[in-house]
């Protein structure tokens, strides 16, 4: 299948040479949802920004369905829909003028049947008539959303759509990315929710210090988050571990304190009860036994800092 955004080397140095992007590779398919994860500074929104056409790369290539971003820019901006982090509106314009004006900046016949849909799934119908400035924050995020859907793109990136916003609109929020992504729409978000990325997408990106570190399927992620350490608390510390258990997975701490095994939750067989067997045939007993298990947060911080 061919991708329907395809970034290759791309990179991007501002005037007083920092270097924002480095050689930043990165398909996405048509209709699926890519969160891209990174501390602040990383380089998250000029990433967006040279896709969107708004920021010029230094070098590098991004195609948008087929369309050069440089080299046809009108057709490649015209299958995007952009949801920046900064709400910029016309506070004095109506919700209904808002959304409709957007439409014909990109040269779409007039559809009221198409705007009334829109404002009904995001929530805004009742408020169609009323003036931007009389919406509350969470409202104004949603004419945000609105305007860049206004005229039908297949792809719609969204720059911390939920920040700001209380839990219940966030739900709500999350509900009209579902049915776009149903509808064929597909959307790259960036969030500092991680758990948000854990539930909606399908593959996760982490960019830090302007590289692309990590590309990976949420199953796979999945899966790593499914890996559980059990730490053993010894009851005599040891020099080294005996040989009969030097196959067995295990990491002895640096003072000798503790045994430390790596499982998989989902896998058929943990080894526990055979790594417990073990043990007492070598003669190793513990006082006490944990569990530790990584959540995605903790292996994007350990990413982050490795890339430092």
């Amino acid at each position: 299948m061919q991708p329907i955004i395809s970034i290759q080397n791309l990179a991007k140095t501002y005037a007083g040479g920092f270097q924002a992007l480095k050689d930043v590779s990165l398909d996405i398919q048509p209709g699926e949802i890519f969160a891209l994860l990174g501390p602040n500074g990383a380089g998250k929104t000029t990433l967006i920004g040279v896709t969107c056409g708004l920021v010029n790369p230094t070098s590098g290539t991004v195609t948008v369905d087929g369309h050069d971003i440089i080299k046809d820019f009108r057709a490649a901006r015209s299958r995007i829909g952009l949801v920046p982090q900064e709400i910029s509106l016309d506070i004095f314009s109506t919700v209904w003028d808002t959304v409709t004006f957007s439409r014909g900046l990109f040269g779409k016949s007039a559809n009221p049947q198409y705007i009334e849909k829109l404002l009904r799934d995001l929530s805004l119908w009742d408020k169609k008539d009323a003036k931007v400035m009389a919406l509350s924050g969470g409202m104004k995020r949603r004419v945000i959303i609105a305007k860049a859907l206004a005229h039908e793109p297949k792809i719609l990136f969204l720059d911390e759509p939920t920040a700001g916003v209380d839990v219940e609109l966030r739900q709500g929020m999350w509900e009209v990315v579902r049915k776009l992504r149903e509808a064929g729409v597909t959307i790259i978000l960036t969030t500092h929710y991680i758990a948000e990325a854990e539930e909606m997408a399908d593959r996760v990106g982490v960019i830090a210090n302007g590289q692309l570190i990590l590309v990976e399927d949420k199953a796979e992620l999945m899966h790593k988050m499914g890996r559980k350490q059990l730490i053993l608390h010894l009851t005599t510390p040891l020099t080294e571990l005996p040989a009969e258990l030097a196959q067995k997975a295990l990491v002895l701490s640096d003072d000798g304190t503790t045994l430390t095994f790596e499982y998989d939750t989902k896998a058929e067989r943990t080894g526990i009860t055979r790594l417990l067997a073990a043990l007492g045939t070598a003669d190793i007993t513990f006082s006490d036994l944990e569990t530790k298990q990584s959540s995605l947060e903790e292996i994007f911080v350990d990413l982050v800092g490795e890339a430092k």
